[in-house]
């Protein structure tokens, strides 16, 4: 477990640049359209509200389309990620647009020790980044430290449900651990969740899951007030390849049939509420 950072930023550090070549991140219609924002925000927007004038960090912001579509909406951004080639890209995405995106090197648990504590309105983080961390309830004292007092966090992810959940079988499985363990998950598979001929070397990852109740009691534990948890039937890529169907108008994929069986991700809001 020790390597995790490793062997995790090897594998991100080789796809940032197929990422932002892929249309799927949709770079060139933020170059060429000033008030595009990514699917991932969009989708967000009804329950993150009006963040004008907001100081906010963008944990694990990977390219920073999203980062960038906040400062779109208004918000003061700083983008966080471990990966120096995706924050490169990030970095050059913000220069070609005019956005003043400060973007910072470090993973998240050295979060506050780079940014300084309780200098944030807004924390908010997304798809695909908790599965990344060995230990959420460390993750949440993070959140904790970087929000001022008022401050909001605002994350959706992939629901742990769906986590769980095994798509190489005919039929669709529990397989994988609900709750958080100590030992990471290890899968060794090429591609990537994109469209692309890119033929990567680094397909190594370790991940974990976590149940979502020890999500929301990290953040409780950090002083933080609970204000909202929404589950969704949906995700923004095809987390079960051969199962789910593309919303075109939403840019999400749900089960072909009955979605209404899958939580596939969850959004929760917390104010931080006291000092810790």
């Amino acid at each position: 477990m020790t390597d995790y950072l490793t062997v995790n930023r090897a594998n991100w550090d080789e796809r940032a640049p197929a990422h932002a070549a892929s249309a799927d991140y949709g770079y060139e219609k933020f170059l060429a359209d000033p008030t595009h924002l990514s699917g991932v925000v969009t989708f967000d927007r009804p329950l993150l509200g009006d963040v004008s004038g907001a100081r906010g960090v963008h944990l694990q912001c990977h390219i920073g389309t999203d980062t960038l579509s906040l400062s779109r909406l208004g918000a003061r951004m700083t983008g966080l990620d471990f990966s120096a080639p995706a924050l490169e890209i990030a970095r050059r995405l913000a220069a070609e647009t005019g956005a003043g995106i400060d973007y910072r090197e470090s993973d998240v648990y050295s979060a506050a020790d780079v940014l300084g504590a309780g200098e944030f309105d807004l924390v908010y983080t997304g798809i695909g980044a908790l599965c990344w961390l060995p230990d959420i309830a460390r993750w949440g004292q993070v959140v904790g430290k970087l929000l001022r007092p008022g401050g909001r966090l605002f994350i959706r992810d992939m629901h742990p449900m769906l986590g769980t959940l095994d798509e190489t079988q005919p039929m669709i499985t529990p397989r994988y651990p609900y709750f958080e363990q100590a030992e990471p998950l290890v899968f060794d598979e090429p591609g990537t969740y994109v469209d692309t001929d890119v033929a990567f070397e680094n397909n190594r990852t370790h991940e974990w899951n976590h149940g979502l109740g020890e999500i929301v009691t990290s953040l409780l534990d950090a002083g933080l007030t609970l204000t909202r948890l929404v589950e969704h039937d949906s995700v923004p890529w095809n987390a079960l390849p051969g199962f789910m169907t593309l919303n075109e108008a939403t840019e999400e994929w749900r089960l072909t049939e009955d979605p209404r069986r899958l939580a596939a991700s969850f959004t929760i809001e917390a104010v931080k509420t006291r000092r810790k």
